[in-house]
């Protein structure tokens, strides 16, 4: 079954270029779903060329058992473009500086610094730089994401904290734009990354019609904030600061305050937050909004208690201060998320 062309967006003058930086090892997934909805958007009135590349216009092994063949090399991208998206596949645990790599070869593939050569050069002749998962280490190595907020997958948020500690990384969002860069959390959070770039360059119109043809949410509730931070807060910390951390999660609504947990810790508040930052990813504060909002979203999904109630419980003090929270960092008011997730996880047809 083939979808009709339609007409209902207003084309631009020339198409919007959209060059994918490829290479071996790249997540299918993180190729495959944006280019879909690109396709997609095109059917519905949006003009998009899209350029596969690689370092030397051949095909690039992925994760998934297949190649993909690209359409020119990184000599042939023209010299300005509309967006260049940035596929994860990159290892995290590298650094790279230009001209000079310094990568663990036991678990990097071979081509990743000539892939990140080619990042570094396509990265000033687009209008706007996406990345999907991991490839947000790639523009974190070359100092592009420095004094930004970022995201990544959600099990590599506190690594990318820890090795870039210029970056104010944003652990609950499925993508998160600062200026002219948008990274993207992990996997399928490239389709909602690319809808959102549909719906800034052709309007809502095309994004929801999209969104309905790939029976996918326009805007997707929640975030990836929906697994638990606290499995990946640091197991091998020092027993004081675990102490720290459990007394956080175990009592949200306690005096939680870098004065009152560096006072329980009995070290400065400077080196409190210093610790965070090297064992934990983020700053106290951060951590017990994060355990605050954890408390709240099991309250909600698994309780009848009113919002004032739960923000109390939660420790927010007010539901209008758990609502700005909800908002900020799921996208989502109290009482959707209560609606949504207190469910048998099969939802009911729209």
């Amino acid at each position: 079954m083939t979808q009709a062309r339609t007409t209902h967006a207003r084309r631009s003058k020339a198409p919007k270029t959209i060059v994918f930086a490829l290479y071996d090892k790249v997540t299918l997934q993180d190729v495959a779903a944006p280019l879909e909805i690109f396709a997609r958007a095109n059917d519905f009135g949006a003009d998009y060329e899209v350029i596969l590349a690689s370092p030397t216009g051949a095909a690039v092994e992925t994760t998934s058992f297949v190649a993909l063949k690209v359409h020119r090399a990184l000599s042939e991208v023209p010299a300005r473009f509309d967006t260049l998206i940035v596929p994860g596949g990159v290892p995290p645990n590298f650094t790279f500086t230009p001209g000079e790599h310094d990568i663990p070869e036991e678990r990097t593939p071979d081509d990743v610094p000539a892939a990140l050569d080619m990042v570094d050069a396509l990265a000033p002749r687009a209008r706007r730089v996406a990345s999907v998962c991991t490839g947000a280490f790639a523009l974190a190595a070359l100092g592009l994401l420095d004094g930004r907020r970022a995201t990544t997958h959600w099990a590599h948020c506190r690594h990318l904290a820890r090795v870039y500690p210029d970056i104010e990384v944003v652990p609950d969002s499925l993508f998160v734009q600062d200026g002219r860069f948008i990274t993207g959390a992990g996997i399928s959070a490239g389709i909602d990354l690319a809808l959102a770039l549909v719906e800034s360059d052709y309007g809502p119109d095309v994004a929801r019609r999209v969104a309905r043809w790939m029976v996918v949410f326009l805007q997707r509730p929640g975030g990836q904030a929906q697994f638990s931070v606290w499995t990946e807060s640091a197991p091998s910390v020092s027993s004081g600061l675990r102490a720290i951390l459990d007394a956080i999660i175990t009592d949200p609504a306690a005096d939680h305050s870098i004065a009152a947990l560096a006072d329980r810790a009995a070290v400065s508040e400077r080196h409190l937050v210093r610790m965070f930052r090297i064992h934990v990813g983020m700053t106290p504060a951060r951590f017990v909004e994060q355990a605050r909002l954890e408390a709240a979203k099991v309250l909600l999904a698994t309780g009848d208690h009113g919002q004032e109630a739960v923000a109390r419980r939660a420790g927010f003090g007010s539901a209008d201060t758990m609502r700005r929270t909800f908002r900020r960092a799921l996208g989502v008011t109290p009482s959707m998320y209560r609606s949504r997730f207190r469910t048998t996880g099969i939802q009911q047809p729209l």
